[in-house]
């Protein structure tokens, strides 16, 4: 199993997805950015390296919103997501083609990476219930 963190990047009540673009797994799928925790790395370590290296961008990472355990062909994914905010830098993709920043009532119209369908579930819950 891959431990694979995820930032819920929020600014002014809208949260940040981001498209893989061609030539990547999962091309086209929309996802909360992050990366491969790497050994001897704490999540938010993770997040704040894997930020700065697909946007050039850094962040503060805040509260842990929820987990999502998928299994791709190839691989099973356990995803991190944490509650992110972005403190510096303007965002430049390099793996990702675009970036959209949402309400939590558009997120479930965008074509989501499997693994993180369940993060949107979760925070659209917490957000529901005001427990996040």
């Amino acid at each position: 199993m891959i431990t694979v963190t995820a930032a819920i990047i929020v600014k002014d009540g809208l949260i940040l997805a981001a498209r893989r673009k061609v030539g990547l797994h999962l091309a086209g799928f929309w996802e909360f950015p992050g990366g491969k925790l790497e050994e001897g790395e704490q999540p938010e370590e993770c997040l704040q390296r894997e930020l700065f290296e697909e946007f050039s961008i850094e962040a503060e990472i805040g509260s842990f919103v929820g987990e999502s355990v998928y299994k791709y062909h190839e691989k099973t994914i356990r995803l991190l997501g944490f509650l992110t905010t972005h403190t510096g830098g303007e965002f430049t993709l390099t793996d990702h083609d675009e970036i959209q920043w949402l309400t939590i009532t558009q997120l479930p119209r965008l074509q989501w990476a499997p693994a993180d369908i369940p993060l949107v579930e979760i925070l659209q819950k917490k957000i529901s219930d005001n427990t996040l």
